[in-house]
């Protein structure tokens, strides 16, 4: 073989080395961007299920709250009424004591 012929040779066979290695990068690429985006997906997906979490406890502690909202309005009116009730127990027994000395 004569050199210009082993230089054609090499040439040949450095392009298609450089054009497999650029092919190699481009798919080597793709693939971690597929991966990259997938795993994106998974933690978008997980973020979202634990923002639906909080949001349904915070649902919860608010029905929550406005029950005890409403039993503490129930008690505060039951307080009143027997406030109300020893008032008028001590007038009568007020009474009965000014009748039993007079």
């Amino acid at each position: 073989m004569d050199t210009a012929t082993i230089a054609t040779v090499s040439a040949i066979t450095g392009v298609i080395g450089v054009i497999s290695g650029i092919i190699l990068g481009w798919s080597g690429r793709s693939r971690t961007i597929r991966q990259d985006t997938a795993d994106e997906a998974s933690r978008d997906a997980l973020l979202r299920a634990d923002m639906d979490y909080i949001k349904r406890g915070i649902e919860d502690i608010r029905v929550e709250q406005k029950a005890q909202g409403r039993r503490y309005d129930e008690l505060a009116e039951r307080v009143t009424r027997v406030e109300e009730s020893a008032k008028q127990a001590h007038r009568r027994i007020d009474r009965l004591d000014n009748e039993g000395r007079g």
